[in-house]
C-alpha cells in the first residue's frame, strides 16, 4: 500500500520546502521536505548552507529525497498496523509518522488495531509538542477520520547561512500540479528503436532444364 497522489500533495504541504539545510524547531539539522538524518544520506549537516545558486535544481533534489524517504515510512506503517485502511486513513497516519516517528509507540494504534476508529482519531491530538503543530495534527484527524484533504499551493520557504528559515513569505509557491511532476516523475522514454533489415532469400540455383535452355539459345535464365 501506498499514499495517494493528494496524500502526497498534503504531507508535502505540511512540511513544506526549503532547498537548503536549516535547523527544524527541534534544532535538528533538516533538508527540503523534512529529510534528516536519520532517514538516511545525505546527512543536512555536511550539506553547503544557505540557499542552492540554481533554486528549481535544489527543489527537484527535495523531492527526489522526499520520495526516497516515504517508502520507509509507508513501510512502517504497515508493520504497526494490523487491520485493512482506506486510502485516506494510511495517508493520515504516514503524515503522521513522518513528522513524529512514532507510529509503533502511539496510543492511536494501538486503539486502531482494536477496532476503535473514534479514539484513534481523537488519538492524534495527544501529540501536541511544539504546540505550533496542532493545526497539522488537526488536519491529519480529520483526513483519517473524514477524508478531508487539504488543498491550496505549497511554499517553498527560503533559509540564511545560519539554518534560519524566513517564514514571513514563501519566495515561490508550487501549484499541485506541479509538485506532482516532481512526486511522480515519468519514466524517461524509451530509446527509439531501429527496424532489422528483412533477410532476403538466395535465390534457388538454376535447375538443368534451365541450363539446358541456356545452352540452346545462349540466354541466362533468372
Amino acid at each position: 500500500m501506498h499514499m495517494t497522489d493528494r496524500g502526497l500533495l498534503a504531507l508535502v504541504r505540511h512540511e513544506g520546502i526549503v532547498p537548503g539545510p536549516y535547523l527544524d524547531v527541534k534544532n535538528v539539522w533538516t533538508f527540503g521536505i523534512g529529510h534528516t538524518a536519520s532517514a538516511g544520506p545525505p546527512d543536512p549537516t555536511g550539506m553547503p548552507r544557505g540557499m542552492p545558486v540554481d533554486l528549481d535544481a535544489g527543489i527537484r533534489e527535495a523531492f527526489r529525497l522526499f520520495r526516497s524517504d516515504i517508502v520507509a515510512y509507508e513501510a512502517e506503517v504497515l508493520r504497526a498496523v494490523t487491520v485493512p485502511l482506506e486510502p485516506h486513513e494510511f495517508d493520515a497516519l504516514v503524515s503522521f509518522h513522518y513528522n513524529t516517528g512514532g507510529i509503533a509507540k502511539a496510543s492511536l494504534t494501538r486503539h486502531l488495531n482494536a477496532g476503535n476508529r473514534a479514539a484513534t482519531a481523537q488519538g492524534f491530538m495527544g501529540w501536541l509538542r511544539p504546540a505550533a503543530i496542532r493545526t497539522r495534527r488537526e488536519a491529519e484527524r480529520d483526513l483519517f477520520r473524514d477524508g478531508r484533504y487539504p488543498t491550496g499551493t505549497i511554499p517553498v520557504w527560503s533559509v540564511d547561512r545560519n539554518g534560519r528559515v524566513d517564514f514571513s513569505r514563501p519566495i515561490r509557491r508550487m501549484t499541485e500540479s506541479q509538485a506532482l511532476a516532481l512526486l511522480r516523475p515519468m519514466s524517461p522514454p524509451a530509446p527509439p528503436t531501429v527496424p532489422l533489415p528483412v533477410p532476403t532469400q538466395p535465390s534457388a540455383a538454376p535447375s538443368w532444364w534451365q541450363r539446358l535452355m541456356e545452352f540452346f539459345t545462349g540466354k541466362a535464365t533468372s
